[in-house]
Order: C-alpha cells, then sequence, then structure tokens
C-alpha cells in the first residue's frame, strides 16, 4: 500500500526528484537515467528501487533493458494533498491580512 509519507520520503532526495524529472518527459532506461549523475549504477538502482516502492515509477524488462516509466496516480495523489493544504493556508492567510488591516484601521481611529 503507497502512502504520501512513502512518496514524500522517496521524494526528499535530489537524484530521485531529479529522476522522477526526467520521467516526467517519458520513459527511459536505467543507463540513461544514470548518464547525467557520478554515481555508480548500482546506486541508481538502490534509488530507482526506492521510487518503485513508494510507487512513483514502474519498471519493465524489454529485452535486455530495463525501463522505467513514471506513474503519474501516485503523484497525482501528493499533488492533491499539496493543493488541499495550500488553500487551506492561503485561506488562513487572508484572514490574517483580514485581521491586521482592521487592526491598523482601529489604531487609526484611535490616534485621531
Amino acid at each position: 500500500m503507497h502512502t504520501l509519507d512513502a512518496t514524500f520520503s522517496a521524494l526528499s532526495d535530489p537524484t530521485r526528484r531529479a529522476i522522477v524529472a526526467r520521467l516526467a518527459q517519458g520513459s527511459a532506461t536505467v543507463n540513461e537515467l544514470a548518464a547525467p549523475f557520478d554515481i555508480s549504477l548500482p546506486a541508481i538502482s538502490r534509488h530507482l528501487k526506492v521510487l518503485e516502492s513508494a510507487r512513483l515509477i514502474r519498471r519493465e524488462v524489454e529485452a535486455q533493458k530495463r525501463r522505467c516509466h513514471l506513474r503519474v496516480d501516485t503523484l497525482k495523489d501528493a499533488s492533491d494533498w499539496l493543493e488541499n493544504t495550500r488553500t487551506f493556508w492561503l485561506g488562513r492567510l487572508d484572514a490574517l491580512e483580514t485581521y491586521l488591516d482592521d487592526t491598523d484601521k482601529k489604531e487609526e481611529q484611535s490616534d485621531e
């Protein structure tokens, strides 16, 4: 079962975020994903395993190559959660702005 905790934990690493960003452009082989990084293939494989465990990617075997694909549904769950949180905080900030405006008006009136 995938959770937001697993998603955000997997995305906490900059290498894994870069891999996800690359896969957002289209599927890629493990070697293609490894190319921009100065780390070993086993290290890339460990990153891919974390992303796969978090259900952010899926891997399939094509002849002798492993091709990776982004799982958009898992990213959508994270995006939905972030959007709900953003909406909540924007509402709270709007309420704070209204409160501060009211406080400023009251102070101006008391200074007169």
